[in-house]
C-alpha cells in the first residue's frame, strides 16, 4: 500500500506511521552498510564494544539485540576481518571474551559515515529541531517499552 493513498485512519496511528517509517529506514541502512561488505549487527556489535569496552558474547548479545544463536557469527565475521579479537576470559575459560582492535575502530568510523548518511536521507524532510525531536520522543518510547 502507498503512504498516499492510505485511508486517513491509518495516517493517524502512530504505531502505523512507525511500521511505515521503519521500511525506508532499514532499506536504506542494510544498503548502505552491504555495499561496503557489513550488515547491521556488525555495526551493531562494534558499536557496542567501542562504548563499554570489552565484553562476552552473551553480553554482547544482550547489548546490541542479537541472539545468541547469531552471535557467534557476527564475531566470526568480525574477527575473520580483524574488527574484534576473541579470547577465553581468565576467570571463565567457558566464554569468550571479545575485544574491539584498532582496525575495528577505523571500521566502525567507516560505518558510522555510510549510518549518519542513511539518517540523513531517511530525514530529510525534517529541519535539524525536528530530528532532534524526533529522536527524543522515539527514545522516550522505547526506553518506556524497554523494561516490558
Amino acid at each position: 500500500m502507498e503512504s498516499a493513498s492510505a485511508p486517513a485512519r491509518l495516517r493517524a496511528l502512530p504505531s502505523w506511521l512507525l511500521n511505515q517509517s521503519a521500511r525506508p529506514a532499514q532499506h536504506l541502512v542494510s544498503e548502505g552498510l552491504r555495499a561496503v561488505g557489513a550488515q547491521r549487527y556488525h555495526y551493531s556489535v562494534l558499536a557496542a564494544l567501542d562504548e563499554f569496552g570489552p565484553a562476552s558474547q552473551a553480553a554482547l548479545g544482550r547489548r546490541s539485540g542479537i541472539d545468541r544463536s547469531d552471535m557467534v557469527a557476527v564475531v566470526n565475521d568480525l574477527t575473520a576481518q580483524g574488527s574484534v579479537s576473541r579470547q577465553p576470559d581468565a576467570t571463565d575459560r567457558r566464554r569468550n571474551v571479545v575485544t574491539i582492535t584498532p582496525a575495528g575502530h577505523r571500521h566502525l568510523q567507516a560505518l558510522d559515515d555510510i549510518v549518519n548518511g542513511a539518517q540523513r536521507d531517511l530525514l530529510a524532510p525534517l529541519s535539524t529541531d525536528e530530528r532532534a525531536e524526533l529522536v527524543r520522543l522515539l527514545g522516550k518510547i522505547v526506553d518506556h517499552h524497554a523494561g516490558g
